[in-house]
């Protein structure tokens, strides 16, 4: 069929966009990164003036988001001053002088990698690769954004910080693991920023913050230090308010250090998002992998994923509904990622400082170490088969699924929950991201639209093996239908 349809007509209708009272104060824009780019290019402003602006921005606005963990304020007014006079002298890199942000499990020469934990670390000595390549491309680093705990779970919140707040609602959180940097965004404090994605923390906050992020292949990004970041299944990935800015991010990211295992070709993102999808094929998927829960997608986020799929078949896609083979796929996820859990836990100066239920982590993915690890990453081939035919067989070019199964939830929905419990409820909010990260194939969050109460809720768009420039392309044309990017959150 050329449409898609969804099957419940029950719940409150989601809205393009929240209904905020006309006296609730907006900020005031910010140039986005390519508008950065460009508007410093043509010495139309300055890169001091830029970082002084998102620094200033970011200092408002901590009391109320919390979206950093680290601030660069004297060195990065000193980078921008170098920019301006290397931009002076006619040098032109494609973000050279333009602010972005880093997640807080990425190293940043001079600064603590505390990835979201309580306790004194000392400044990391060398950049980490991805922050290597972004300098190479010119751009000042401002600081670094919030995590939780290890990157474990899909809120930002924890003793070492506080919470991080959702810049739509303060009350809700903006997501995690990479929430810090979806809120910056978000809100306007930094065009654009890195995140890591493991099992969705990039595209679950994109999704509940109203911005675009993508998770690339396996290996786009280098996660250098690490050369396989929790057995393989984290990559990082660009969040920002436009396809166009998130790809311009991935192309300044992306390579790999010389001691990468994963090394896939190159791609031009930006490019990608200037061109044509052509008419594609498009399977609309709503159940989710088993994860136990009997979780599905809340009424206004299937609403709100429908008429995505709606929008696709409207712009000349063939959109259909499918189920995706997803098998047991959740036996190779938890070893891997409790594994990769354990192996960061096991290396902190004082392990009595971390949460309880990281501390039952790290002795699951101990004993699911070694053998039963191995064996887990070793049935990835077959699990490519599976779920591959959809695209192999079926002759599909597009997975479409929601982001999340809820809006996003309350702050302290997860406090004083057990590790099980926590587990549970986390794979009940957001059962669609993961198997993404255990194939090691690309995927990218695109916003769509808003509930009743004015949350964002996202969709995924997901490809298989080094498809990212086809959901470049299809993102970018969805984003010039629909224009998401009109829509802000309050001032925080």
């Amino acid at each position: 069929m050329s449409s898609a349809e969804p099957t419940e007509q029950t719940g409150p209708a989601v809205r393009s966009q929240p209904e905020h009272p006309e006296h609730t104060p907006r900020p005031e824009p910010v140039p986005g990164l390519a508008e950065s780019a460009r508007l410093l290019a043509g010495s139309t402003t300055t890169s001091t003036a830029l970082v002084a602006d998102a620094l200033a921005r970011i200092e408002a606005a901590q009391p109320t988001l919390n979206a950093f963990r680290h601030l660069r304020a004297e060195a990065a007014l000193a980078e921008a001053a170098e920019a301006d006079r290397r931009l002076a002298a006619g040098e032109r890199l494609p973000l050279l002088g333009v602010p972005v942000a880093v997640k807080d499990d990425t190293d940043v020469a001079g600064l603590p990698t505390h990835f979201g934990c309580d306790g004194e670390r000392p400044p990391a000595t060398t950049d980490s690769e991805a922050v290597r390549r972004l300098r190479a491309a010119g751009a000042v680093i401002v600081g670094k954004t919030n995590s939780c705990e290890l990157g474990q779970w899909p809120f930002t919140e924890g003793p070492a910080f506080g919470a991080t707040r959702n810049p739509w609602n303060t009350a809700h959180t903006p997501g995690g693991s990479s929430g810090g940097s979806a809120a910056a965004v978000a809100a306007g404090l930094v065009p654009a920023a890195l995140g890591s994605d493991g099992a969705g923390s990039v595209r679950i906050p994109a999704a509940w913050t109203h911005l675009v992020g993508i998770k690339p292949q396996r290996g786009r990004v280098s996660v250098h230090p690490h050369h396989d970041a929790f057995q393989g299944l984290t990559v990082n990935g660009p969040l920002a308010r436009t396809v166009a800015d998130a790809a311009l991010l991935l192309d300044a990211a992306a390579g790999a250090h010389p001691d990468d295992f994963h090394r896939p070709p190159a791609v031009r993102a930006a490019e990608a998002a200037r061109r044509d999808p052509g008419r594609l094929r498009i399977a609309l998927a709503w159940r989710p992998p088993l994860t136990l829960t009997g979780a599905g997608p809340d009424p206004e986020v299937r609403r709100a994923v429908a008429a995505v799929a709606e929008t696709l078949a409207r712009l000349g896609h063939h959109v259909e509904e499918a189920r995706p083979r997803y098998g047991l796929i959740g036996l190779a996820f938890v070893p891997r990622a409790t594994a990769g859990i354990a192996e960061l836990a096991a290396r902190h100066p004082e392990p009595a400082l971390l949460d309880p239920r990281t501390r039952s982590a790290l002795r699951t993915g101990t004993r699911l170490g070694g053998r039963v690890v191995r064996a887990a990453r070793a049935r990835e081939v077959r699990q490519h088969r599976r779920i591959g035919a959809l695209f192999d067989a079926s002759g599909y070019d597009v997975l479409v699924t929601p982001t999340t199964a809820a809006p996003p939830p309350n702050i302290g929905t997860f406090d004083q929950l057990s590790a099980w419990r926590t587990d549970v409820t986390m794979a009940a909010a957001c059962p669609y991201a993961w198997p993404w990260n255990v194939l090691g194939w690309p995927g990218i969050n695109v916003p769509a639209g808003f509930t009743g109460s004015g949350l964002p809720v996202g969709a995924q768009l997901l490809g298989p093996s080094r498809s990212e420039e086809r959901l470049i392309a299809l993102a970018a044309q969805l984003e010039d239908d629909l224009r998401w990017y009109e829509h802000r959150p309050p001032a925080p």
